[in-house]
C-alpha cells in the first residue's frame, strides 16, 4: 500500500508540475470541456485492450485514463471546486454504502437479491439529492 500511495502522489506531483508555471502548454491549457475527447479516447482504448486481453496493454491504458482523471480533478481543484480527495473520499464512502453485505451484517444469499439491494440503495441516495 505503501508504494501504491507514493505512486499515486507522485503521479499527482508530476500533474502539478505540468500544469504549472514552467510546465507543458498542453497540460496548461486544458479544461474539463477539452479533456472529453481524450477520456473518451482512452476508455475506447481501455475497452479494446480488455477485449483484445492484452494485459500490458490494459495497463498501458488504465495509465492514461487514470492520468487523464487526476488532471480533471486537478483542474477542478485550481479552480476551487473539489480535490482529488474529494474524489476519492466520496466514491469510497459511496461503494462502502453500497456494500453492506461486506461492511455491515447483511446477508445476501444470491445475486438477484444483491441487484435489489444495490438497486434500493441507488434509489435513496437519488432521494438524499
Amino acid at each position: 500500500m505503501t508504494t501504491e500511495k507514493h505512486s499515486f502522489d507522485t503521479l499527482c506531483g508530476t500533474i502539478s508540475q505540468l500544469r504549472g508555471k514552467n510546465g507543458c502548454p498542453w497540460d496548461q491549457k486544458q479544461t474539463p470541456q477539452t479533456l472529453k475527447k481524450y477520456l473518451l479516447e482512452e476508455m475506447e482504448e481501455l475497452i479494446e485492450a480488455i477485449a483484445n486481453n492484452n494485459e500490458k496493454q490494459i495497463c498501458e491504458e488504465a495509465g492514461d485514463t487514470i492520468f487523464l482523471l487526476i488532471l480533471l480533478s486537478h483542474i477542478q481543484a485550481e479552480k476551487g471546486n473539489f480535490t482529488i480527495s474529494d474524489v476519492l473520499d466520496g466514491i469510497n464512502k459511496k461503494m462502502i454504502r453500497r456494500h453492506p453485505h461486506v461492511f455491515e451484517n447483511v446477508i445476501i444469499n444470491n445475486e438477484v437479491a444483491l441487484r435489489k439491494q444495490w438497486e434500493k440503495i441507488k434509489l435513496q441516495e437519488k432521494a438524499e439529492k
